[in-house]
C-alpha cells in the first residue's frame, strides 16, 4: 500500500486535523483511509513501530484476524501497539480489528493472541461464512437516530458474547433479524476503544469515523 494514501486537506472546523493511523499490515485499509479524511482526520499508514510515534489515534481495520495477529508479530507491532493502548491512545478496530482488541476470543485459532484491552468476548466467524454476509439497519447509541438509522455490513463477522466491566454496548442486532445472532452486541466503547463487528467503511456513511475523530478531539 503506498504511503501517504491521501493528500491533507483543511478540517471544516478550522481546527487542526488530529493525525490518526491506520494499521497497513492486511485488510481493508485505503477504506478507512477515506473515511477518516472525510471525518476531519489526518490517516497516515502504521506499519513499522516507530510509525506509532505523533499519532491521536489508530484504527485497526477488518481483514483476517489471524493473519493480522500474525503481522503485528512478524513486524514487532504487537507489543508497541498494546503499550500504546495502554497509555490511553485511542484505537477503533471494525471486524477483524473487534478481535484483535478483545480480552478474550471463541473458535479462533490455537496461536491466535489478540491485543487486548477491552472486556469483552468475542465469537470469530459468529455469523456464518462470507456466504452467510447480509445487511441490516441498527441504532447505534450517540451516533444515530430512530428516524436516521446506519446500514451495517456484516462480513464473516465477530459478535460479543460477553461484556465485561467498563464497557458501554453502543449496537445490538436487531431481533427482527432472528436467528442467533438477534440481540447479539455488535458495537461497543470501553475508554478510548471503540469496536464494531460491521464495517462501515465500505457503506459511504463516515458516522462512526466522525464519532471516532470526535473521541481523539477529546482526549
Amino acid at each position: 500500500m503506498p504511503a501517504p494514501f491521501v493528500t491533507a486537506r483543511p478540517v471544516a472546523s478550522g481546527a487542526a486535523a488530529p493525525t490518526i493511523g491506520v494499521l497497513a499490515v492486511q485488510g481493508d485499509v485505503r477504506e478507512h483511509a477515506d473515511a477518516l479524511l472525510a471525518s476531519g482526520a489526518q490517516p497516515v499508514p502504521v506499519r513499522r513501530p516507530g510509525e506509532l510515534a505523533g499519532l491521536h489515534g489508530l484504527v485497526i481495520p477488518g481483514g483476517e484476524s489471524t493473519v493480522i495477529d500474525k503481522l503485528l508479530r512478524a513486524f514487532e507491532l504487537r507489543d508497541p501497539v498494546r503499550a500504546a493502548i495502554a497509555d490511553g491512545l485511542p484505537v477503533y478496530g471494525s471486524c477483524a480489528g473487534m478481535i484483535l482488541l478483545a480480552d478474550e476470543v471463541l473458535d479462533g485459532t490455537v496461536d491466535q493472541q489478540t491485543l487486548g484491552g477491552m472486556a469483552i468476548t468475542v465469537r470469530r466467524n459468529a455469523f456464518g461464512r462470507q456466504v452467510d454476509s447480509f445487511e441490516t439497519d441498527l441504532q447505534v447509541a450517540g451516533i444515530t437516530t430512530p428516524a436516521t438509522p446506519m446500514r451495517a455490513v456484516f462480513i464473516r463477522a465477530p459478535w460479543v458474547e460477553h461484556v465485561g466491566a467498563g464497557v458501554q454496548v453502543l449496537a445490538t442486532v436487531p431481533t427482527a433479524v432472528g436467528g442467533p445472532a438477534a440481540g447479539r452486541v455488535v458495537a461497543a466503547r470501553a475508554g478510548n476503544l471503540l469496536v464494531t463487528s460491521f464495517h462501515p467503511e465500505v457503506t459511504g456513511d463516515a458516522r462512526v469515523h466522525e464519532y471516532f475523530v470526535r473521541l481523539v478531539r477529546e482526549r
